[in-house]
């Protein structure tokens, strides 16, 4: 029996398996063990993934657990997701490493090249097929993540209350959400997971997509992700961006388009790594 989990910062998405082919998926909430300390994990394993598995018939003992996620990097985070899921799956094989390279093999295999992770956040990297052999800092959602979900709502409902769209979709802005100022700054700034809290507006964005304001503002945040992120790989002309996030699928034709304006092309997309 094995168990494979991509973990983002909205969710993780957990596939259990077996040498037969029998599958289950199960969602819970995002960990992230760079941000979260390892009760708040192990309170997610246990509430939310640990009664699913219960219910599945044929699951046996657990042999090999493999979690990629949000914040697995440095010996401390990574140390921490270990210990709490050997908790857990007492004798199983576990591997934690980043989301990064679990979107690697997704896209890749045991081939190389760019890959990129547009879902909540952003992140990209240069992958020889094994390892990731070079990777540009994502940075999160202050000081990067361009063309992930936080970004793009962080952009919209800053216009929005700036005043900066035009009125035809500001109005429907407003009818659907009716914020304040006051609203914003309290999620934003005083509540946990202000990016997963931004992120949701993509759902307004790709709504009126055909809105000449709003494809703007995607079309801004795709060129700002290739230009301070993919860019930095120096790639030859028509080199293919492997793509894998909830952004990157909904958005894949203004994608494509953004990656094409820089003479690259698109590569694999995925929705999730563990299709």
């Amino acid at each position: 029996m094995k168990i494979i989990a991509d973990s983002g910062s909205t969710k993780t998405h957990w596939l259990v398996s077996t040498n037969s082919g029998q599958r289950s998926h199960y969602y819970t909430s995002g960990i992230n063990p760079s941000l979260m300390d390892a009760e708040h994990i192990r309170h997610i394993v246990s509430s939310e993934l640990m009664p699913r598995l219960a219910t599945i018939w044929w699951v046996g003992p657990i042999e090999i657990v493999e979690f990629y996620g949000a914040g697995c990097a440095g010996e401390e985070p990574l140390g921490r997701m270990r210990d709490v899921l050997a908790e857990f799956f007492k004798h199983a094989r576990i591997t934690v490493d980043s989301d990064m390279l679990g979107a690697c093999k997704a896209l890749l295999g045991n081939k190389s090249g760019v890959c990129a992770i547009l879902g909540t956040g952003s992140n990209t990297c240069y992958y020889d097929g094994e390892k990731i052999a070079h990777s540009v800092p994502s940075l999160g959602f202050i000081l990067g993540d361009e063309g992930g979900g936080a970004y793009l709502g962080k952009r919209l409902v800053a216009d929005m209350l700036k005043g900066l769209m035009p009125e035809d979709i500001s109005q429907a802005f407003r009818d659907k959400y009716q914020l304040t100022v006051a609203d914003v700054v309290k999620h934003v700034y005083r509540e946990p997971k202000p990016n997963k809290y931004l992120a949701q507006y993509t759902y307004f964005i790709a709504e009126h997509i055909d809105n000449a304001a709003i494809r703007t503002l995607v079309d801004d945040s795709f060129d700002a992700f290739i230009r301070r992120n993919i860019l930095a790989y120096h790639l030859p002309a028509l080199t293919p961006i492997h793509c894998v996030g909830s952004i990157a699928y909904v958005f894949r034709e203004q994608l494509r388009q953004a990656i094409e304006k820089h003479n690259l092309t698109l590569g694999n997309l995925l929705k999730e790594p563990l299709q």
